[in-house]
């Protein structure tokens, strides 16, 4: 049996609950490079800035229940999304 790989994570869905994600991972799996550069985000933790960004309260409600149904701090989500952004930006010029 072959397993769906998943190489960002918009692709993972919201899920209504955990049978329904249960029946999901069976059938999916995070590809490494993914992992990769999930696991290089993490590292960069330990040299990181502060900065400050306003952002609609509404747009961080939602970004937060995306986090929460992937089991992620939503300011580590939002740098794992930058920093996917930021190499597909570098590999398309």
């Amino acid at each position: 049996m072959s397993l769906e790989s998943i190489s960002s994570w918009e692709e993972v869905p919201l899920f209504d609950g955990e049978q329904v994600e249960a029946a999901y991972w069976m059938d999916h799996q995070v590809d490494l490079r993914l992992m990769e550069a999930a696991a290089t985000a993490m590292s960069e933790g330990s040299e990181s800035v502060t900065i400050t960004l306003r952002m609609d309260p509404r747009m961080l409600a939602r970004i937060k229940r995306v986090a929460r149904s992937r089991f992620l701090n939503y300011q580590s989500m939002i740098k794992q999304w930058l920093s996917e952004r930021m190499e597909k930006e570098m590999r398309d010029r």
